[in-house]
C-alpha cells in the first residue's frame, strides 16, 4: 500500500501511544517536574541569597508594609558580603547586590512574569529568574522574557565610611 505523507494526519494520541507511553505515565514525568516540562536551567555557580530580613537591617524592607526605607550594617556578619562586588542579599521584598561595577543596586525580587524570586547573577552582571529564563537588566528593565514589566528600582547610598548602605523608593 502506498501512503501520501503529505494528506496523513496522526493524533497526539495516537502519537504517544505508538511511543510506548501512556498518559498516566506523562502525568508522572509532569508531576515529578523533570527536564520534560523545565523551561530554564538554574546557575548554580551564583552565590546563594542572605535569609530575610536578618540582624543588620534598620526599618522597613516589605513594600507591603508601606514605602521601602532601610538601612543595612555591612559590617553585620550577615550582610558583610556585600561589600564585595558580585554578591547579593534578599532583604524583605528586595534584591540588594553590589554589581561588578562597585555600585549597589536594589530591585523588587519578584519576577513580573509569575511571582518567583530573582537572583543576581554576577557573571553576566544581571538579574535573572530561574522559574522561566526572564533576565533584568541592574535598571529592572526587562532584557529577555517571557516577563513583560520591569523590576521596580530603588534609590540606594553608601554612607562615606562604607559601612551603611540605606535603601529608598
Amino acid at each position: 500500500m502506498k501512503s501520501n505523507l503529505a494528506t496523513e494526519t496522526i493524533k497526539r494520541g495516537e502519537f504517544l501511544r505508538s511511543l510506548g507511553l501512556s498518559t498516566g505515565a506523562l502525568m508522572a514525568f509532569y508531576c515529578m517536574g523533570t527536564g520534560l516540562t523545565a523551561c530554564s536551567k538554574s546557575d548554580s555557580s551564583d552565590p546563594a541569597p542572605t535569609p530575610t530580613p536578618a540582624a543588620g537591617v534598620t526599618g522597613n524592607a516589605d513594600a507591603s508594609k508601606g514605602a521601602i526605607s532601610f538601612t543595612v550594617d555591612l559590617t553585620n556578619s550577615n550582610y558583610s558580603k556585600l561589600k564585595t562586588s558580585g554578591q547579593y542579599a534578599i532583604i524583605g521584598s528586595l534584591i540588594v547586590a553590589k554589581a561588578k561595577s562597585g555600585s549597589f543596586i536594589a530591585l523588587s525580587k519578584t519576577c513580573t512574569h509569575e511571582g518567583t524570586e530573582v537572583k543576581y547573577r554576577a557573571a553576566q552582571d544581571d538579574i535573572y529568574c530561574d522559574n522561566h529564563g526572564s533576565e533584568y537588566s541592574l535598571t529592572g528593565a526587562v532584557d529577555v522574557g517571557p516577563a513583560t514589566k520591569p523590576l521596580t528600582q530603588y534609590k540606594t547610598s553608601l554612607s562615606a565610611d562604607g559601612n551603611t548602605l540605606t535603601v529608598t523608593a
